[in-house]
């Protein structure tokens, strides 16, 4: 039978900035099992509200203790997965993902965001969560609905690589701010190291598609997800499914080179489920799939299209 397991939100299970196979794991677990772990905002003491007590202590002890890499983001591990070997798959069931502050932030930053050169009045807000009608408040008064999810799942890169920054997504998935990566949906990601060594931070409340002016609302998110070694399934690149839709996924500097990977892999993916013929599968995601922009600020912009599983 799998078990539970829940990383405590402590410095000592997070790191800061990166995603780095040489990171030791802090936790090990069976293919199968289900782990909870806890996520705070992006970003440094610039981020945090005047009033410090909103601010939980365990959050503060991370800014205080962490060494922060070449990015911005916590993310909570590595997790080492029995059985994984590179060349496998991690199948990733996300259970749930529920807001765990009373507030997020929203950033205008000098040189990011999608017209870096058009706003440079620099600020920095920090709307309100109200849990009980599950809404984020903006200061000037618009209630958007929560949609809370991790910015960034991932395995961890090929040894290879080294230490790789955490804004840009890339095979092994991480910063990819994929607002579908919700709760009921299942990511497949790519092994590259012994035991897959899974991370997930960069909680995220509500985002729209895009992700223009480079931040989510940022926060901290608790959740939880069963994790599966896959044997039997081959992956270049991260691919997700709900109990509707397939996911591909596209990621690449070029916006049009990201929109052609998300198409090939999903033409891919239909020929893989069905029997029909690439020019067919590519025919039938011409009708019935749907691209959208995952996001256009993380280096590697996003592209990923939806395609019904009623069609297959």
């Amino acid at each position: 039978m799998s078990r539970r397991h829940e990383i405590p939100a402590t410095p000592e299970n997070m790191v800061w900035g990166y995603l780095d196979s040489a990171t030791k794991p802090v936790l090990e677990i069976a293919s199968g099992d289900v782990v909870t772990l806890h996520s705070f905002p992006a970003g440094g003491k610039e981020c945090l509200p005047e009033d410090r007590s909103l601010v939980p202590p365990e959050y503060l002890d991370a800014l205080d203790t962490l060494v922060q890499g070449p990015g911005p983001h916590f993310i909570t591990g590595p997790v080492y997965v029995k059985g994984a070997e590179h060349g496998d798959v991690l199948q990733v069931d996300i259970l749930d993902v529920k807001v765990r502050q009373d507030w997020g932030f929203v950033s205008i930053l000098p040189l990011l965001g999608t017209l870096p050169d058009e706003f440079t009045d620099y600020e920095t807000i920090h709307p309100v969560v109200d849990h009980a009608r599950n809404l984020c408040v903006m200061p000037w008064g618009a209630e958007i609905p929560l949609e809370p999810f991790f910015g960034i799942i991932a395995t961890a890169p090929p040894a290879a690589w080294g230490r790789c920054g955490s804004p840009v997504p890339r095979s092994f998935g991480g910063n990819m701010d994929n607002k579908e990566l919700r709760p009921g949906t299942t990511l497949y990601l790519p092994v590259f190291n012994e035991g897959a060594l899974f991370f997930a931070g960069d909680g995220h409340g509500v985002q729209g598609d895009g992700e223009v002016c480079i931040t989510a609302l940022e926060t901290g998110v608790t959740g939880s997800f069963r994790l599966t070694v896959r044997k039997d399934m081959k992956l270049a690149w991260p691919f997700a499914e709900s109990a509707t839709h397939l996911m591909s996924i596209g990621l690449d500097e070029d916006l049009d080179d990201a929109a052609k990977q998300a198409v090939r892999e999903m033409v891919s993916h239909i020929c893989a489920r069905t029997n029909l013929t690439r020019n067919q599968a590519y025919m039938l995601c011409s009708l019935a799939g749907n691209l959208r922009v995952t996001q256009l600020v993380d280096g590697n912009k996003g592209i990923h299209m939806m395609f019904p599983k009623a069609y297959l």
